[in-house]
């Protein structure tokens, strides 16, 4: 196995830490001799440890031992995988770099682990390459990953040789890409000492635009500036705005899941975070995906100045904004920012209010979105067909009498009529459900 790493160029950097680097390590001391059975055996299990750890997150199934491989296909950064993101495979010599290194990959894909186990009287590479998972719920790994990662597993085992690798692997850099972007489809950003880092999300809800009743014509808007922005033509930044619990989150949400193989990429960012908006967006320019840079719940109080780094980066500031990134807020204020009566302070001998530079200064982060859509409360009227969808999408077997009446009354106790708490009516109906 060492001996097959050393053959590897355009995927050498690994790190020292690689379960794969590792590996080789041991089997290196292993064929020179002199080792302490126990001491090897030792070092072994810690990597199969580790491989059995990333299954899980990833919930990789069957031959673990080539879906870690996959794996490392797929993180890798390197010039050759940029260069595929961007702009395919082509006809440069690199190419020869990159074959070389596929068939690397080719022959450990078939490693003989069989001597080694024999050797030292273990079974756990067996074990690994002919795997049973326990059954898991979908909300405990990510299954973006385990999908995509399993799936290209499947097709590399069955490549005939490397001219064949080379082909699936470039075909998934350029449609995919390379590295955690490729496999997921939401982010959170951390601040680390080694500098920003992308979270993947992988407890996504599944919802597309569709499973939200009404709002035709705000979902429209949202289709239409979203799909222009994939197809490389003029989008707007996007502020959803209007009463709480009518959907404006869950819109947005639902776009990642609908154009998520379209190259459509979302980071979350919290306000606290907003000092790093410059940041994020440098590591993120010169990707081949669409980003939308998420901002639920926008709003500032009076003596919160944070909004001047977000509109530095919206418009204003001296470097643009990629064009391969928008930005889409909810708030349930239509200017985001709190108004009060003292920034209204020039008045005419009338008694006429004018705006003053305050106000203007305030408003002017809300007009840095060029497309505002309004989320209005339902009516009585279409909160009763709210209830009515959820029920029957959720399989809630009622007479409609009693549940609309149970659904007003839950409304009164609740906050009124909104989209939200109808979804927290249905929830309650499914736990009593449960109990009988």
């Amino acid at each position: 196995m060492h001996r097959e790493l050393a053959h590897l160029l355009l995927f050498s950097d690994l790190g020292e830490d690689e379960i794969l680097v590792r590996l080789a390590e041991i089997f290196r001391d292993w064929e020179a001799g002199g080792w302490d059975r126990d001491e090897l055996v030792r070092r072994i299990y810690g990597q199969i440890k580790r491989i059995l750890d990333l299954s899980t997150v990833c919930g990789f199934d069957q031959n673990l031992w080539h879906c870690y491989l996959t794996w490392l296909l797929v993180t890798n950064r390197n010039s050759f995988t940029q260069t595929c993101e961007r702009v395919g495979a082509g006809d440069g010599s690199v190419n020869h770099f990159a074959k070389n290194d596929f068939a690397v990959f080719r022959r450990l894909f078939g490693f003989d682990f069989g001597p080694i186990e024999e050797d030292l009287g273990i079974d756990c590479f067996s074990t690994i390459c002919d795997y049973r998972a326990i059954p898991k719920r979908e909300r405990t790994y990510n299954r973006d990953v385990s999908c995509q990662i399993q799936s290209l597993c499947r097709t590399l085992e069955n490549a005939d040789d490397e001219e064949d690798m080379f082909r699936l692997l470039t075909d998934y850099y350029r449609r995919y890409g390379y590295g955690t972007f490729a496999m997921n489809r939401a982010f959170r950003i951390q601040r680390t000492d080694r500098g920003l880092e992308f979270l993947p999300i992988s407890n996504i809800d599944r919802v597309v635009l569709d499973d939200l009743l009404g709002y035709e014509k705000q979902k429209e808007e949202l289709r239409r500036n979203t799909e222009a922005f994939l197809e490389g033509k003029s989008a707007n930044n996007v502020l959803l705005y209007g009463d709480a619990g009518t959907g404006k989150s869950t819109s947005v949400k639902a776009l990642i899941n609908e154009y998520y193989d379209r190259g459509l990429r979302m980071i979350e960012i919290y306000k606290h975070q907003f000092r790093d908006l410059s940041a994020v967006m440098g590591q993120i320019k010169n990707r081949n995906y669409r980003f939308i840079i998420f901002i639920d719940d926008l709003s500032f109080e009076e003596n919160e100045v944070e909004y001047k780094f977000l509109k530095a980066v919206i418009e204003g500031g001296v470097e643009t904004r990629p064009d391969n990134v928008l930005i889409y807020a909810t708030s349930n204020r239509r200017h985001l920012i709190r108004e009060t009566w003292n920034d209204r302070t020039d008045m005419e001998h009338h008694g006429d209010i004018h705006r003053s530079d305050t106000v203007e200064e305030k408003l002017s982060l809300a007009s840095r979105f060029g497309v505002t859509i309004n989320y209005n409360a339902p009516t009585p009227k279409e909160y009763r067909s709210i209830v009515r969808f959820l029920a029957q999408k959720q399989g809630i077997d009622m007479d409609e009498e009693t549940l609309l009446a149970m659904a007003n009354t839950w409304e009164v106790r609740h906050g009124g009529f909104s989209g939200r708490v109808a979804q927290q009516f249905i929830h309650y109906l499914e736990g009593l459900e449960t109990e009988s």
